[in-house]
């Protein structure tokens, strides 16, 4: 088992995030966090293998943790799972080792896709560490299990629908200060008025967006969607 640490000062987002990370074969949520300190006393003990972490944190930034974390010569790895997308931090988070970068909010499938990634390079580098790397044919191995990304057509998503996609209404939502319009959400995306109503459909069935019905001067509601996931 994978034993992985989750961190973000929302405790609501931790807890979600956890149950996430649990559907995951493999995988099993060992600790939460709720600040930098927290956090770095957690792998300070040992046991965590890694850690999905924020970067807003109340005490000090997610980044400014990892680099406390290498200082002390402590190598667990790294996700990170925020809301920061601007390119300065992305760079440093490379920079100081991260695996992966998942800017909020994200489907379930997209946060599965980059631990099922982890865990084939994990897989690649017990088999090729037991042998030791010999060439360039077995490094190239360890980086491209690393580089595996989900396909675009997700086994929890019915024919013709994509996680780009629907991840791509999700974040058009999550930063709307209003309930949206499959109209609205048309022209924020670039997709057909047709495409975003049968996405926002599947995303309301599936608890993701709360449906609300406004009623114009013809008398003929109007559907309007707002994000309730984190």
């Amino acid at each position: 088992m994978i034993d992985v640490l989750v961190v973000d000062d929302d405790y609501r987002v931790a807890e979600i995030n956890a149950k996430y990370v649990g559907k995951v074969p493999g995988f099993r949520v060992s600790a939460r966090a709720h600040s930098a300190a927290q956090a770095l006393t957690t792998v300070q003990r040992g046991g965590i293998d890694l850690v999905l972490l924020d970067h807003y944190l109340p005490d000090r930034t997610g980044l400014e943790l990892v680099h406390r974390m290498r200082d002390q010569g402590i190598g667990t790895d790294v996700i990170m799972i925020t809301a920061a997308g601007d390119v300065a931090t992305v760079q440093q988070a490379m920079r100081l080792g991260a695996l992966h970068y998942l800017v909020k909010p994200f489907t379930f499938a997209t946060l599965r896709g980059r631990l099922d990634s982890y865990a084939a390079l994990r897989r690649t580098v017990d088999r090729v560490g037991g042998r030791g790397v010999t060439g360039q044919e077995q490094v190239d191995r360890i980086f491209g299990a690393l580089r595996t990304t989900p396909a675009s057509a997700s086994p929890g998503l019915p024919g013709g629908h994509s996680e780009p996609t629907s991840d791509l209404i999700c974040r058009v939502l999550h930063r709307a200060d209003r309930p949206l319009s499959a109209h609205e959400v048309a022209a924020r995306t670039g997709l057909s008025r047709s495409t975003a109503q049968r996405y926002l459909r599947r995303l309301e069935q599936s608890g993701r967006l709360r449906l609300s019905l406004r009623y114009g001067d013809t008398g003929r509601p109007e559907h309007r969607y707002a994000w309730v996931a984190p």
